[in-house]
């Protein structure tokens, strides 16, 4: 099937190179000049394990191409995915400008009958307001349908090759027929396909992302009050999780979530709901929650080593919302940093393939390393926000024998605390009893 995919972010990357690998002719168009040049090169702008080998492999083939002339793409291509940004407004919603110039650029060059689906998180309706535009511009027949992407960064290959369900809100059964063999190769093994109306597509993406959000922002919550009670959340979070009717996935508690889905996607469902009357407080206070957990590291830090940080190194590990990606949008790091930096403190921060991105975010105002126990030396604490492999088992008595005092504020309960104490760390987490005689 020749199929072209407008915008060569992440969504789009995915989605073409998996496409192409299953032995379709993919045409990934995008206006970045540059981003289309470094594509051509074999360079993936983005981090995604097992990405830049997909996207090789099929660029020698013949099966992917990259071009910045989004009409030409249109034009050659039986099926077109619209993949650009939504990013939110000042007031929580969705700017579907973006979607929406594509859309009339589709219109604009289209010469047949074509089937156009929204891969972009777009909120419900967006599908008419596609479907306006392109047909303002052209009488040919057009189909759009929604396909919305439930990817998880650091694993969207493995999540696009085998999908837990494919949602597919089509609106013609011409549509559906062509989406059930464009997705045909990938759910062999029985993975559900779920034909839906167009709305229900929409919706489905949003809420999805809300009730993970949930959960996280409620574990985060009974972690505060395992604090304040002497409970240990884990214990709590297994008792919870083992309960099959709510199982144990997205229960972990932590310093909140962050990255390019779950914020703008709860933002932008409260709006919504908000537009049609519906009470949003539930998600407006899962935000609220997740916003305030985003400064429990720096208050903890505040609390032991006092507001005037002037003089203090202060060691960060991990700087991405989470592992396996170098995504920096809305990370919980960034909080941190930017408080340690307004008290005067001196912040070293190591992650293993963050590092290029967040010196997009906070220039040369920290240092950065390139070890992890590289960031150790002299530092009065040591705060870990990513959950990365290499930081699971350090070597404890080099990181005491490095720092100047040691103190660890983990934000992912990487460690046992009875074993921090055994190794004379204080050591603070998330929902469970600090250690050491100074923590408090």
């Amino acid at each position: 099937m020749n199929i072209g995919i407008v915008g060569s972010g992440y969504v789009g990357l995915v989605a073409g190179a998996c496409f192409a690998e299953s032995g379709n002719d993919v045409i990934c168009a995008d206006i970045d000049e540059r981003k289309i040049e470094r594509l051509n090169d074999g360079d993936v702008p983005i981090y995604e394990p097992g990405l830049d080998s997909l996207i090789d492999r099929n660029l020698e083939a013949n099966r992917l191409s990259f071009t910045t002339d989004v009409a030409a793409a249109v034009r050659a291509s039986d099926v077109i995915f619209i993949a650009v940004g939504t990013p939110p407004g000042e007031d929580g919603s969705a700017d579907l400008q973006h979607v929406l110039a594509v859309a009339r650029t589709i219109g604009q060059s289209m010469e047949d009958e074509k089937i156009v689906i929204t891969k972009s998180t777009v909120p419900v309706g967006t599908a008419l307001h596609v479907r306006e535009a392109i047909e303002a511009e052209t009488d040919i027949p057009v189909h759009v349908c929604s396909n919305p992407e439930f990817l998880k960064e650091g694993a969207a290959i493995e999540d696009f090759m085998k999908p837990d369900r494919v949602v597919m809100g089509v609106d013609s059964e011409y549509a559906a027929d062509v989406m059930r063999e464009l997705y045909a190769p990938f759910v062999r093994t029985g993975h559900a396909v779920m034909i839906m109306d167009v709305p229900a597509a929409e919706i489905t993406k949003y809420a999805a992302n809300a009730m993970l959000a949930t959960r996280i922002s409620f574990m985060n919550s009974i972690a505060r009050l395992c604090e304040a009670t002497g409970a240990d959340v884990n214990a709590v979070r297994k008792g919870i999780g083992s309960d099959s009717r709510i199982g144990p996935s997205f229960l972990f508690p932590g310093v909140g979530y962050g990255g390019s889905c779950f914020p703008k996607d709860v933002k932008a469902l409260v709006k919504t709901m908000d537009e049609f009357g519906v009470d949003a407080s539930i998600l407006q206070a899962v935000e609220d929650v997740n916003e305030s957990q985003k400064s429990t590291l720096l208050e903890r830090l505040v609390r032991i080593l006092g507001e005037d940080l002037s003089g203090k190194t202060i060691a960060v590990w991990g700087l991405a919302f989470k592992p396996n990606t170098d995504d920096m949008r809305e990370a919980p790091s960034l909080v941190t940093i930017e408080g340690l930096l307004a008290r005067g403190a001196r912040v070293v921060a190591h992650d293993p393939v963050a590092l290029d991105e967040a010196r997009h975010y906070l220039g040369d105002r920290i240092e950065y390393v390139d070890s992890n126990y590289g960031a150790l030396p002299g530092a009065e604490a040591l705060i870990i926000h990513t959950e990365w492999q290499p930081y699971r088992s350090p070597d404890f008595e080099r990181m005491a024998q490095t720092m100047a005092r040691s103190l660890i504020l983990d934000g992912r309960n990487l460690y046992d605390p009875d074993d921090m104490a055994e190794h004379g760390f204080e050591y603070m987490s998330i929902g469970r009893a600090p250690v050491g005689g100074a923590v408090s």
